[in-house]
């Protein structure tokens, strides 16, 4: 099957606060109740155009997508990012929550599934329609606490993501990743949401990183705990970022959600590598996406994952131990 075989119609919609977002959707000519719709939450400062391939593969297994580009990235950015305002509440709250809504009007009545990947897989608990969504697959989904980062690797990822991205941004009023080859230029308020130093998301809300009131903080918090789908979270050996403690640090918000969480080990599917970002690579069709199509069609694994496989019930923290683990 051809996963580019499907051509994206360009959408536009606007926020709760007028700003407009783009992005595309594949969508099937004819419409169909039963027919998942899937909206893909990217990483932090990764265009949408970059979930292209996977998008299209959904859709030829059945699905209607849509991807878009928070405010300030690739589809979505304003002609200047200078001083540009826009933080990680944005992209929940606002951004992931107009692209549900638009969801919900474009594809009416179809059951609403989301594909995240990194911090895509926390701004779904910010968005005050989470609780529409049925079922989550997330990719290495975490909100980036330093002390979660691999530990071979934690210095290095300090010194450019917590140093010299900061730095550069509080000189120019938004970080150059582009110009860097760091992912995509980024607006200054994200970069001050991933480098703010507290384990817990809302005390670096709480304490200087972007203060908030205490009641809307506490209603932000509250929103992850109505999100009831199942979820399946998957993250990789080698990624740096999605570690174990990182990706069930996030799992724990989603406290009233079913979680799997799978961690797989490269070696697991014959391959040497995959970190944070190749799981959306075509390379991957036949070995590491069935997962999420499995688990998106079905609520289920594949029949003998090679990994370990930790299982959170509703109601029950991250257990520190695999529960089950597949040679």
């Amino acid at each position: 099957m051809d996963p580019c075989a499907s051509t994206p119609q360009p959408v536009s919609f606007p926020a709760a606060d007028g700003y407009r977002l783009n992005g595309f959707a594949w969508q099937h000519p004819s419409p169909a109740r039963e027919r998942s719709v899937v909206v893909i939450n990217p990483a932090t400062s990764v265009r949408c155009r970059y979930y292209a391939r996977f998008a299209a593969f959904l859709h030829a297994h059945g699905f209607d997508v849509l991807c878009y580009d928070y405010r300030g990235i690739g589809e979505s950015r304003p002609r200047s990012l200078r001083g540009f305002e826009a933080g990680w509440i944005d992209w929940g709250r606002l951004d992931f929550e107009a692209a549900l809504q638009f969801a919900l009007c474009r594809f009416p009545g179809q059951p609403m599934q989301v594909v995240a990947h990194s911090v895509g897989g926390f701004l779904i608990g910010l968005a005050a329609s989470s609780h529409r969504v049925s079922r989550v697959f997330t990719m290495g989904a975490q909100y980036a606490h330093w002390r979660d980062y691999h530990r071979a690797g934690r210095l290095r990822l300090l010194l450019k993501w917590h140093v010299v991205m900061p730095a550069l941004t509080a000189v120019l009023g938004y970080f150059p990743g582009r110009r860097l080859d760091w992912l995509e230029d980024t607006p200054r308020g994200v970069v001050r949401d991933w480098t703010a130093p507290y384990p817990r998301f809302e005390d670096n809300w709480r304490r200087g990183a972007l203060v908030l009131p205490q009641a809307e903080l506490d209603e932000l918090v509250e929103r992850f705990a109505a999100v009831h789908g199942a979820t399946l979270a998957l993250s990789l050996s080698d990624d740096e970022f999605g570690t174990v403690d990182a990706v069930q640090r996030l799992l724990r918000y989603y406290r009233n959600s079913a979680r799997t969480h799978l961690h797989l080990r490269p070696e697991n599917i014959g391959q040497a590598q995959v970190g944070h970002f190749a799981f959306f690579h075509s390379r991957f069709e036949h070995s590491l996406w069935p997962l999420a199509l499995e688990w998106l069609r079905y609520g289920r694994l594949p029949a003998q994952p090679r990994g370990e496989i930790f299982t959170l019930p509703p109601g029950t923290p991250a257990p520190p131990q695999p529960v089950r683990q597949v040679a």
